[in-house]
């Protein structure tokens, strides 16, 4: 009977060696797609997750105090999103604008040269007089009763999306306003600043479009946002700006 036995296995033993031999049936290689978000999420969690699910994000770096100069750090504008024009994101409902303020090339016949800013304070213009008796005209707000000013300056500097440090002027007078905001959109200064001489004054943007036409500010000139940016662009440092 052991005979019977050890020849069975014997048998069994060639029998499977010879299964074992045959070339293995083909199969499709297994290929991995990658799946969406909302798909990846029901994968379920533990091992699974680990091979296919979304890895954990990356913690942020900390915040860096970028109002201290001491730092050495470059200020972070708070426009970090796409390039548009925050005027038409933040004008009220059934917000226009005055065609008469809207940017025109209009005739002039004053005294100053090309290339010289001239500010109709009474009337809300700021015009960049050019050659041939014209002007490129924009509807602008000035000073409120008690903040009008007139003079001659230069452009003595010229910022995109700059910071707002209010004077101590205003913070005396304003003892709730932040002492320093980051450029950007939300940002009293808007698009771009050009500061005239040594004075606080400037020609800024505005993102309170509404207000252009009318005696608002602390003795800055306000322009639309898209104004500003297209004055910016024509004007040098060293301008003349005569305000009247």
């Amino acid at each position: 009977m052991q005979r019977s036995i050890f020849s069975a296995f014997i048998v069994a033993v060639f029998t499977g060696s010879a299964a074992w031999a045959q070339p293995m049936p083909q199969t499709p290689p297994m290929v991995l797609v990658a799946q969406p978000p909302q798909m990846q999420a029901s994968l379920g969690g533990g091992f699974i997750e680990f091979l296919f699910g979304d890895r954990a994000p990356a913690q942020p770096p900390p915040p860096v105090d970028y109002s201290n100069p001491g730092q050495g750090a470059q200020p972070v504008y708070a426009n970090t999103g796409p390039a548009v024009d925050p005027i038409l994101e933040q004008q009220p409902p059934g917000f226009e604008i005055d065609p008469q303020l809207m940017r025109q090339r209009v005739d002039y016949q004053g005294k100053e040269e090309p290339g010289t800013v001239v500010i109709d304070t009474p009337n809300h213009f700021l015009y960049l007089v050019e050659a041939g008796g014209k002007a490129m005209r924009y509807g602008i707000g000035v000073g409120r009763p008690g903040f009008t000013w007139s003079g001659v300056h230069t452009v003595s500097s010229k910022k995109e999306w700059p910071d707002w440090v209010p004077p101590k002027e205003m913070l005396e007078r304003q003892p709730g306003l932040p002492h320093f905001m980051a450029g950007g959109p939300t940002n009293p200064l808007g698009a771009r600043a050009m500061y005239l001489g040594s004075t606080l004054y400037r020609i800024h943007g505005s993102n309170e479009p509404w207000t252009i036409g009318h005696n608002v500010s602390s003795g800055c000139i306000r322009m639309r946002n898209v104004d500003v940016m297209d004055l910016y662009d024509r004007v040098k440092v060293g301008t003349k700006v005569v305000v009247l």
